[in-house]
């Protein structure tokens, strides 16, 4: 928690996350330009200096395409962080200020669909668990009631080239898709089609990626070729994630509004 406060105490990396807020996904060269159209005059060691800090809170992600190091907005601290110091205190005048920052920097943003192979957004959390109860909490439709938005349970076959859907506490269907890739413990990649959209030819897809780190396992959840129609879904992956790393470290069901 302390390095995520000191790293939000500084204006100019404030202003970075805004930046990364406005246009996911930039590269060091483009962020660069935009925080000097901020205003923010630095070298590109002042820029490297302030990601660091902001990579070391867990404020940003890194992904590499190609030769270009892409940073992209974790909205998952500070889900955790107004799950636990601001909700309490959403009465409180002090609390206005935080959950500003919240809406500026999780709400609307338009979101970059310029090609297939770069994630319109990443989002990276740690939860103390192993892959093999991550991967069942993910797929399995016992579980994802528990975290997943408005209690949606998944049904289907977990497997390549299957249908899958989620489904609602009173029979309505969620979402669609297909799986596209399923490595157990490791890797789901899976359309993504909301009920109240029409199939589309190329639908958006969501990826997570599970990696072991000692005794914890590092989540990467990943969204492809959002559209303007589900432009809100970051916010919707944050709390999933928030709520899981919850229930798999205490058990316990995680309310969010």
């Amino acid at each position: 928690m302390d390095e995520i406060f000191k790293a939000l105490s500084d204006d100019t990396r404030r202003a970075m996350l805004d930046e990364l807020h406005r246009k996911d996904g930039q590269t060091l060269g483009e962020l660069e330009a935009s925080v000097a159209r901020a205003g923010f005059s630095m070298t590109r060691f002042g820029v490297m200096k302030h990601l660091k800090v902001l990579e070391a809170a867990s404020l940003i992600t890194t992904r590499k395409t190609g030769r270009f190091k892409h940073h992209y907005l974790n909205a998952i601290p500070l889900q955790q962080v107004i799950d636990r110091w601001i909700e309490p205190l959403t009465q409180k005048p002090l609390a206005r200020a935080a959950l500003d920052m919240k809406t500026q920097l999780e709400g609307e943003h338009v979101m970059s669909t310029s090609t297939q192979d770069k994630p319109d957004f990443v989002l990276e959390t740690y939860i103390k668990t192993t892959p093999d109860k991550l991967w069942d909490a993910i797929t399995n439709g016992a579980m994802t009631p528990k975290f997943f938005n408005e209690k949606a349970e998944i049904r289907g076959t977990i497997k390549s080239g299957e249908g899958y859907e989620y489904v609602l506490p009173d029979g309505r269907q969620m979402l669609v898709g297909e799986i596209i890739d399923a490595t157990p413990t490791s890797r789901l990649e899976m359309t993504f089609v909301p009920s109240f959209m029409e199939r589309p030819e190329n639908p958006s897809r969501n990826v997570y990626e599970i990696e072991s780190d000692g005794e914890t396992c590092k989540l990467t959840i990943m969204h492809f070729g959002v559209t303007e129609e589900i432009k809100g879904v970051r916010q919707g992956w944050a709390k999933i994630a928030a709520r899981l790393k919850t229930l798999l470290e205490t058990g316990k069901e995680l309310e969010l509004a």
